[in-house]
């Protein structure tokens, strides 16, 4: 089989994914959505998540503008290849589709969620995990559309030329779809983390331990305003996330395979390994079941069984594609596969133990809750800082391993590639892993459209179990997104080395590297980008306090004001409480994605080139720790107060759970909006970088 037969499997994994996702889509919409109030409910979720998204692609949309005018003029001036500002487009534009889609999906499951578990536990975990899994083959087949598109348009236009010269182009400009996906993601990421974290800290600040009523109680003013955040945070925000982490692995792996020497076979396999995951994740759907039993051990078994089976079929189906494709002689790059495979699995694991109540760490955060609210925080982040070692010694060895098995000793830039393509392993589940993780916010919305339409105990049970696996599974996904971040942030700083050269030598440029660490371009530059992360958390952190503080003075505002709002007889103003969510999103989220933009160039203009290596380098490491610290203390809050809540320590309304909840509202921004945006900025970095190679060698003052 020659490699354009084998690249049909490209287009045809994300007719599959696509094809796949409609049937589930459709299936989930043949269930029942519930009573009347269900369905008023989540109508009222879904219009407030369609005007938040309308209001933020068009804020996104002019910066789209501004980018791809000034990404036009710098190919005009010969700095880029005229289809980068066109790249550019396609990878934001796909990045919002994959978003919207999966909020399409998720905001007309969630009243027939709560309708299913009414029926058994198994029923609304297959409807929740359903529309999860439309999110994870939406993400996937589209960034493989994408990715398709262009492949075939760039070789085709550069058929002309030389083989090596020609994949060059062609992996140089896909690279630029790589940062559409990333700039977009940002903004999702960003906006949405601030409207559902505002929203959620407001309302449990002034309900829960100031009015001291139960949460998703229809009587708070913020309820509607927590369960849309839900979906264009957790849903429509973490699907462009997740796209552009899917397109990046691949984008950034495939520009390594000609310098590594594997010409078009070597461009092939990430793509080809992203398409086999879209049929090892459908298969792995099908195994994702649970009795009627209400026990974490037993949902988070049904989760793991599809994970396994995704992996164990890819670890197979990857034997045989790089023997195909890259010869016997190379099978230490099918090594470095299932390195990635390996390193996912223990991320995820370390996840679960650092934020599930079934283990020590989040009891613990839980005990201190005795003693105040302060002593659940100072618990807090020291589970969040000791959950660093894990991942950061398993990315280490990740690295080391994919290195010199798939050849690094004797070819670096074969060690190098096997560093990408162990990241592309990690997130070739991605569609199943997503699902896990998708499903989440769908049973987050279950349980308030419950609590809301007055449903029995059971139902709310059943819907509260399904809530807290999915803190965990979302915890456990961010995790799985911060892990493969680090790995393809390397090979995104190996072909930003690359790149530079290639320009070097094209213009004939009189440059060459110097990364040493004593020179003090490149430890200027280590500095600024370490310093980076904490910058965009600090800006995002304060954005969601002074959200969260309007929600919380309109809350109080409406019980004071709306009479018989607390005795229930009278209803409160929703759409207020939402219409500020937004505005502040909106206009808190364009600070941190230029900074992740900007930097990479004043550090380019004023250090060079050796700079700006330091920058990518500083940030990738301060920042992998910081957000699996931010993610994991966050996870542990949430689910340390949903252990208090199941009737430990004095349970729902004891002062045990006040404190709690206290540890909860500081972890929200952390693990749903600071967290897991870091993930984004340290590879949207890293492109920026890249694109703008050219422009900064030949106007760099160093």
């Amino acid at each position: 089989m020659n490699n354009n037969l084998f690249f049909l499997m490209v287009p045809a994994g994300s007719s599959i994914a696509l094809l796949f996702a409609t049937y589930l889509s459709a299936k989930i919409l043949r269930q029942d959505e519930g009573t009347e109030k269900m369905k008023d409910i989540s109508l009222a979720i879904r219009e407030g998540a369609y005007a938040y998204l309308k209001r933020q692609y068009m804020s996104v949309s002019l910066f789209f503008g501004v980018m791809f005018i000034i990404l036009f003029v710098l190919s005009h001036l010969g700095y880029l290849t005229i289809f980068t500002p066109f790249a550019f487009l396609t990878g934001g534009f796909f990045s919002a589709l994959a978003g919207f889609i999966g909020m399409l999906i998720a905001t007309r499951a969630n009243s027939r969620t709560t309708f299913a578990a009414k029926r058994s536990l198994n029923h609304g975990l297959r409807v929740a995990f359903s529309s999860g899994t439309v999110m994870g083959l939406i993400v996937v087949g589209l960034s493989l559309l994408d990715l398709s598109i262009w492949y075939f348009i760039l070789d085709w236009y550069y058929r002309d030329l030389q083989l090596a010269i020609r994949l060059q182009n062609v992996t140089s400009a896909m690279l630029t779809s790589g940062m559409g996906a990333s700039s977009m993601a940002l903004f999702a990421r960003v906006g949405g983390g601030i409207f559902t974290k505002a929203a959620d800290v407001g309302a449990d600040l002034v309900g829960k331990i100031e009015a001291d009523i139960p949460e998703d109680d229809p009587r708070n003013p913020a309820v509607i305003a927590d369960n849309v955040g839900d979906n264009v945070g957790d849903v429509a925000g973490m699907g462009a996330d997740l796209y552009e982490s899917c397109v990046g692995s691949i984008v950034a792996t495939a520009a390594l395979a000609v310098s590594a020497g594997f010409d078009r076979s070597g461009v092939l396999v990430p793509m080809i390994m992203a398409s086999i995951g879209i049929i090892a994740s459908i298969i792995g759907t099908f195994f994702v079941r649970v009795k009627d039993k209400l026990s974490q051990a037993a949902l988070l078994g049904a989760l793991r069984r599809g994970n396994y089976i995704s992996a164990i079929i890819i670890s197979v189906a990857s034997f045989f594609l790089i023997r195909a494709l890259l010869g016997v002689e190379h099978m230490g790059i099918y090594k470095a596969i299932i390195i990635g495979l390996l390193a996912g699995l223990v991320i995820g694991y370390s996840t679960e133990y650092f934020t599930s109540a079934n283990y020590p760490p989040t009891k613990g955060v839980s005990s201190t809750a005795l003693t105040g609210s302060a002593t659940v925080i100072i618990r807090g982040l020291s589970v969040g800082m000791a959950s660093t070692v894990i991942p950061v010694v398993t990315i280490g060895v990740a690295i080391l391993l994919s290195y010199y098995l798939a050849g690094g000793a004797t070819n670096v830039n074969v060690g190098l590639y096997g560093v990408g393509i162990a990241a592309v392993g990690m997130l070739s589940t991605l569609g199943i892993t997503l699902a896990t993780d998708a499903y989440g916010p769908v049973a987050d919305n279950a349980g308030g459209i419950a609590e809301m339409s007055g449903q029995e105990k059971e139902v709310r049970e059943r819907t509260d179990a399904l809530d807290s696996l999915g803190n965990t599974t979302a915890a456990t996904g961010k995790g799985f997104a911060i892990g493969s971040a680090a790995l393809t942030a390397l090979a995104l700083i190996a072909a930003y080395k690359n790149q530079v050269q290639l320009i070097a030598a094209k213009d004939g440029l009189n440059f060459t590297f110097n990364l040493s660490i004593l020179n003090p371009m490149v430890l200027v530059g280590v500095f600024i980008g370490g310093m980076l992360p904490f910058f965009f958390s600090s800006i995002t952190m304060k954005a969601v306090g002074r959200a969260a503080q309007s929600i919380a003075t309109e809350v109080r505002r409406q019980f004071k004001e709306i009479q018989g709002l607390m005795e229930g007889k009278a209803r409160a103003d929703y759409a207020r409480c939402v219409d500020i969510c937004t505005r502040a999103a909106q206009k808190e989220m364009i600070a941190p994605a230029l900074v992740a933009i900007i930097s990479p160039l004043l550090v380019g203009i004023f250090l060079g080139v050796n700079g700006v290596a330091g920058l990518l380098l500083g940030a990738t490491v301060s920042g992998f720790s910081l957000a699996v610290m931010m993610a994991n203390a966050g996870g542990s809050w949430d689910n340390a107060k949903k252990y208090i809540e199941e009737g430990k320590y004095g349970g729902k309304g004891s002062k045990a759970h006040k404190a709690a909840v206290v540890g909860d509202t500081v972890g929200d921004p952390f693990k749903d909006t600071s967290g897991p945006a870091l993930n984004i900025l340290i590879k949207l970095v890293s492109m920026v970088s890249i694109v703008f190679a050219s422009f900064i060698l030949h106007n760099s003052i160093m």
